[in-house]
């Protein structure tokens, strides 16, 4: 059976994956949407190779354009023509949008009764509870995209049912591994864009040399897989050959190995339940040279894991909350207005501030994310 599919956030670096392991399926996959910001002439080419029905785009200039140019295209713009995308008739929608705005389309495409390949992980971590239990109330799959979640997923195949002791979430360290406080204050956006192993979005990756990432995929870990935060350990693994693995009740450790190469688990994600080919290199084995290594997280150094997994203890909107902070933070970083570890300062101050809603409903979580970012821009900044 041909499996359609819609890419949100089709230009960026999951994006391009995706794209790139349809490609070498064409008898499997048929894209039928893709959505993404301001990147009209990246997009304007996926439009002409796989011919959507639907695309989205930011900003209605740009959508004009594009009607224009692909006059039998259904073309939408704006917050509603993502959503508008994620709704449209397919079989997967996989959502690779940066930040919170891949919260609402997600659950619009469930209350669709489509699948989620999720490599959206504010996703989760802002409104968790409220999408896994839509996931529940429509009986569809949430697939995850993230390396480390697909290698736990997979970890767990042939499992399922068996009680976890431990997930294990292995983390790069990023390109400060080993750094101190003192080290870090004199970091620079290009300095810290140069991950060792992995090719991401700019977000993601200064979120990776903060280590906030490995936090936001600790709490993305926590409901994807129904475990406590406390039984989620973070291996700090320089090598990124392990994934990540899972300990069960007998202390046997399951664990998912590779090259670093997101087309892995995005395949996996697409192809599920069956193993396709992606395009990635074998692991060889004989070359890893030193070995496999591992080391404790120094959450000192590096406070923001801390500061996440605080936020997922203390529940109710408070990662919202954390998340909102981090997005406005690492765009200002980017941009020269602070420094790397104003970053962490700025996270920890919203922390300590927040009035958290309980229980919340999307409303309340999206109100705590507004008023966040308001507060950041007004007071920190």
């Amino acid at each position: 059976m041909v499996k359609n599919i819609v890419i949100l956030g089709s230009t960026g670096s999951i994006g391009t994956q995706t794209l790139d392991v349809i490609r070498r399926h064409r008898d499997r996959f048929n894209v039928v949407g893709l959505a993404c910001g301001k990147n009209i002439e990246k997009l304007s080419e996926q439009i002409r190779e796989f011919k959507p029905d639907i695309a989205s785009c930011e900003r209605q200039e740009d959508a004009e354009t594009l009607a224009k140019e692909f006059p039998d295209l259904e073309v939408r713009w704006g917050a509603m023509g993502l959503v508008e995308t994620a709704e449209y008739d397919s079989d997967v929608v996989l959502n690779s949008v940066m930040g919170m705005r891949g919260l609402v389309p997600t659950l619009h495409a469930i209350d669709k009764g489509r699948d989620i390949a999720l490599a959206n992980k504010e996703t989760l971590v802002a409104g968790g509870s409220v999408v896994m239990a839509a996931v529940k109330r429509r009986g569809v799959r949430m697939l995850p995209v993230d390396s480390e979640h697909s290698a736990i997923f997979q970890c767990l195949e042939g499992n399922r049912g068996k009680h976890i002791k431990k997930i294990l979430l292995t983390a790069s360290g990023g390109p400060f591994r080993g750094w101190t406080r003192e080290q870090l204050e004199g970091v620079t956006p290009e300095m810290a864009l140069k991950h060792p192993n992995w090719t991401m979005g700019r977000k993601i990756t200064i979120d990776s040399a903060s280590m906030m990432n490995k936090g936001l995929e600790m709490i993305e870990a926590k409901w994807l897989f129904d475990v406590d935060i406390n039984d989620i350990q973070v291996l700090v693994h320089p090598q990124s050959v392990i994934h990540s693995a899972v300990e069960y009740d007998d202390n046997s450790v399951i664990a998912q190995l590779g090259v670093p190469d997101m087309r892995v688990p995005i395949s996996v994600a697409l192809g599920y339940p069956d193993r396709i080919e992606a395009g990635a290199d074998e692991l060889d084995f004989f070359s890893l040279g030193s070995g496999l290594t591992f080391e404790r997280p120094d959450t000192d150094v590096f406070g923001c894991l801390k500061l996440a997994k605080q936020a997922s203890l203390d529940g109710d909107t408070y990662p919202a909350a954390m998340n909102a902070a981090n997005e406005v933070l690492v765009e200002a970083f980017l941009e020269k207005r602070i420094g790397f570890t104003d970053i962490e300062k700025g996270v920890a101050r919203v922390l300590d501030e927040h009035q958290p809603v309980q229980d919340p409903e999307i409303d309340d979580i999206l109100e705590a994310d507004r008023n966040v970012r308001e507060y950041v821009r007004e007071e920190i900044l």
